[in-house]
């Protein structure tokens, strides 16, 4: 290896089981169906979770406009009671850090990131947290894995770039990068597709 790799890894649907769709089922199932419809608007039309994930709203701005009385304690019964780690992941990134440098490249609320990484014990891990939430662009944009390779000083061709997501996965392609699809959601993908933090690893073994 002549360069050292860096791995690029994404949270919902790889860290973290599920993807960050569920919050909308979730905010649905705790208001009465008479607020359906304002809260379709605020999904669909208005994009609050987009611009919530872009840094445009706070965790306590979005939660606020959705209706609900306390943003702080929302946000930690949803990613404490509703979202699942994967039991792989620590293991995994204990190995893999020995051998090379992680960082997470998530589309997320910048709260909810900085809870996540905190509450299961992740941050030891990375050397840097790239979430939309702070640098206001979000996955599949190309500028933000070009913000991820200017903070991490690093080329294209050194990263390995993990998601779930194949339309993500194309724009690292297409910048250097080597793509792994981790497959959760059933996605189609010529490239390489592993199926748990297991293959993962068996994966990057050869890669390196």
């Amino acid at each position: 290896m002549e360069r050292n790799k860096v791995l690029l890894i994404d949270m919902y649907g790889v860290i973290i089981k599920e993807s960050k769709g569920y919050f909308i089922p979730y905010t649905f199932q705790h208001f009465p169906e008479e607020e359906y419809d304002r809260l379709t608007n605020a999904f669909k039309v208005e994009r609050v979770f987009s611009k919530a994930q872009k840094g445009q709203l706070t965790n306590e701005e979005f939660l606020s406009y959705l209706g609900y009385g306390n943003p702080r304690e929302t946000m930690e019964d949803y990613l404490k009671n509703y979202l699942t780690l994967d039991e792989q992941f620590h293991d995994f990134a204990s190995s893999v850090i020995q051998k090379m440098e992680m960082c997470l490249l998530s589309n997320d609320v910048l709260e909810w990131s900085e809870f996540l990484t905190e509450y299961y014990g992740m941050n030891p891990y990375f050397k840097d947290k790239i979430v939309s939430g702070e640098v206001r662009l979000r996955k599949p944009d190309k500028a933000i894995f070009e913000c991820a390779i200017e903070r991490l000083q690093c080329k294209p061709e050194d990263c390995i770039f993990v998601d779930n997501s194949v339309k993500n996965l194309r724009v690292a392609e297409e910048l250097g990068m080597t793509a792994i699809l981790f497959n959760r959601d059933g996605e189609e993908y010529e490239g390489n597709v592993v199926n748990d933090f297991g293959e993962l690893g068996e994966l990057l073994q050869r890669l390196l």
